[in-house]
């Protein structure tokens, strides 16, 4: 029977592969026990892609991202393409998805699960209970901007330029997904900027503040992105939803990772604007990276990628009871003691990449038992 529900697997490089075979255990779990089915293809992209078509995403590739209701991504790179020129390395490939799909809204969730409180780099009471939400804008600023390059000044001195720019139609969108995610959850927005010092800052601040009258009910309140750097170390539970622009969303969505415990626990979802019938281009893929070093011994952490078709769930599908299965599932495997090498504790059960995922399944038939 086929599906309406379209999905293309990207599974990448390094870990990419073992992490993303977890996910379609969790599909065929679906297919039995939910009677839900999704149509899933299988592609290439970062390395693997280079080594088959001489590029990090074939033109292909993209006409079948751009088709399904939603891609899952495993991770890309790793030292063998270190010497690839840069517009084929395997990361042009990830930025040619988001930017050649309009994914502007990256989602970056930061929560820490009540069995990983310990784990993380600040004392326990600073981040128990966590849940937090970065908004980071993805296609724009310094990351897409022109000029940029290296060239040979007047003196014969070389000189780089990266530029920071942005339109206000793409500050106003993203800020709005924020504005809507805050209203879903405890109704604070925080937005990051450097107004201080930087025009683009300015303008971002701007914007926020108009936008915010549509949202009366949403407390906004605006600060600059080194004091968020700091407040998110000292009192991390003050924010519900952050905005920020591509840079600092980078930099701060990884901060705020540190503080769950693990980059191999986090998802992310990164996501285009509604067409007319309220579908959203979308993307999912974990934080962490393809980690070459365990490539292919099964020892990687498939939670974090787990959670990202969680999120595929929530936002391309609009089935947040099964994402709440699932994400349940993950939090009672960890309350059980079960744990990847990356997240291992004292007193906790080593296991491998495969039987962790077999440990959500199982799970997961509990609860829908």
């Amino acid at each position: 029977m086929s599906s309406n529900k379209k999905m293309l697997f990207l599974p990448g490089d390094g870990i990419g592969p073992e992490v993303m075979s977890q996910v379609r255990h969790v599909i065929e779990w679906m297919d039995k026990r939910r009677h839900v089915s999704f149509d899933v293809q299988e592609d290439l992209v970062g390395g693997a892609a280079y080594d088959k078509h001489g590029t990090s995403l074939a033109d292909a590739t993209l006409d079948i991202a751009q088709s399904v209701d939603a891609v899952l991504l495993g991770a890309v790179g790793g030292p063998k393409w270190d010497n690839v020129a840069r517009d084929a390395r395997p990361e042009a490939g990830l930025l040619k998805l988001r930017k050649e799909m309009d994914l502007f809204a990256n989602l970056r969730p930061a929560t820490v699960i009540p069995a990983l409180a310990e784990a993380s780099s600040l004392k326990t009471e600073l981040v128990s209970g966590l849940d937090m939400m970065i908004v980071r804008e993805l296609t724009a600023g310094l990351y897409f901007g022109q000029p940029r390059g290296v060239s040979i000044n007047a003196d014969g001195i070389r000189e780089v330029v990266d530029t920071q720019r942005y339109t206000e139609a793409e500050i106003e969108r993203v800020v709005r997904v924020a504005f809507d995610l805050a209203g879903q959850r405890n109704g604070k927005l925080t937005s990051v900027e450097k107004a201080n010092v930087m025009e683009s800052g300015v303008l971002w601040r701007e914007i926020a503040t108009t936008v915010g009258k549509d949202y009366p009910d949403i407390e906004l309140e605006h600060m600059y992105a080194d004091n968020c750097a700091m407040q998110l170390v000292r009192e991390p539970k003050q924010f519900d939803v952050i905005v920020t622009d591509n840079l600092f969303g980078d930099i701060l969505s990884d901060c705020a990772a540190m503080l769950t415990g693990s980059l191999g626990m986090l998802p992310s979802a990164s996501l285009g604007a509604p067409d007319s019938d309220g579908r959203r281009k979308a993307m999912y893929e974990p934080v962490h990276g393809s980690a070459p070093d365990i490539a292919g011994e099964d020892k990687a952490n498939p939670l974090a990628t787990i959670l990202s078709y969680a999120m595929t769930l929530r936002y391309s599908f609009d089935m947040a009871e099964d994402a709440n299965y699932i994400e349940q599932a993950v939090q009672n495997v960890l309350a059980n003691g079960l744990r990847t090498g990356d997240i291992m504790q004292p007193g906790m059960t080593l296991v491998s990449c495969t039987q962790m995922g077999d440990a959500v399944t199982k799970e997961l038939d509990k609860l829908a038992a």
